[in-house]
């Protein structure tokens, strides 16, 4: 899993020790998770590597969302040290809710037949209820010329019409400093991928075909099309590393599930919103203290 996992479960049912009336603990206590105290400098240290940057600018809303998360990270990483996968001393340690996640994950993928490595009858099978996902329209392969102004185009357009190579034309346009772009390859583009007007003239141009010169806002335009392809469904040789890593993703996300329900099951928490200095409206709020 790349970078910090921010957890999210829905409609989280919650089992609290809190008892209506109790007063709050000292103000920079937020939380509590089985007992254990969550100071507010905490979360905000939590947000600051989630998000690059501190998050005073934020709504109520995105940090109740965040704090959820966070103190669903702490039921994670407690759940890690009780099933023995990660030290107390580790688990005090920054990045530890990124480590006791890695290693929830990996441990759940052992028990699995193969590690959790999806089959290639798994990978097939995948492939065909989603071959749709696969499907590219019609495509060309397409480079561009583009420069300044109309006169110094149609000169160039005018060379390539006498049997001038597009490339070579473009190379020695490009010391020219009205090019604005020269050789510009524009790899596989469909139509949807190309301004209306440009998608016109292209797609009515065939394999080595040169259009005329084309008008835009920011200079004039000649395209060559080298190659155009058909629309077609991707074969499973093609894709067959991305329809893995959906594999492997969708059976990450089916472990988290299992694992955030069983540190929900094993672990109270309580929040106490009076202390929070923000609006707290998470699925923690019914409970709170």
């Amino acid at each position: 899993m790349r970078g910090l996992r921010v957890v999210v479960v829905a409609g989280a049912v919650l089992l609290v020790a809190c008892t209506a009336g109790e007063p709050p603990p000292s103000p920079e206590v937020v939380a509590q998770v089985d007992g254990g105290e969550v100071r507010y400098a905490e979360f905000e240290e939590y947000v600051t590597m989630a998000l690059g940057e501190p998050g005073a600018s934020l709504g109520s809303d995105v940090l109740s969302s965040l704090f959820d998360q966070f103190l669903e990270e702490r039921m994670l990483t407690r759940l890690a040290v009780d099933l023995g996968l990660l030290s107390a001393e580790e688990a005090g340690e920054r990045f530890a809710g990124r480590r006791a996640l890695d290693l929830l994950l990996a441990d759940a993928a052992r028990g699995e037949e193969g590690g959790g490595v999806p089959t290639a009858a798994e990978v097939e099978a995948w492939y065909e209820e989603n071959r749709e996902r696969f499907r590219r329209p019609e495509r060309v392969r397409l480079r561009q010329i583009l420069v300044e102004d109309r006169e110094r185009a149609e000169r160039l357009r005018a060379e390539i019409a006498r049997g001038n190579d597009f490339v070579t034309v473009a190379e020695r346009a490009s010391e020219d400093p009205t090019v604005a772009a020269a050789t510009g390859s524009q790899g596989e583009r469909s139509r949807d991928e190309l301004p209306p007007a440009f998608a016109e003239v292209i797609f009515d141009l065939e394999p080595g075909g040169v259009s005329e010169v084309v008008e835009a806002e920011y200079g004039y335009h000649i395209f060559l099309v080298e190659e155009r392809l058909d629309a077609e469904v991707l074969p499973l040789a093609a894709v067959r590393d991305e329809v893995e890593r959906r594999l492997l993703q969708e059976a990450a996300d089916r472990r988290l599930a299992e694992l955030a329900a069983e540190a929900r099951r094993r672990y109270d928490v309580t929040v106490w919103e009076r202390n929070l200095p923000f609006n707290y409206r998470g699925v923690y709020l019914a409970k709170s203290g």
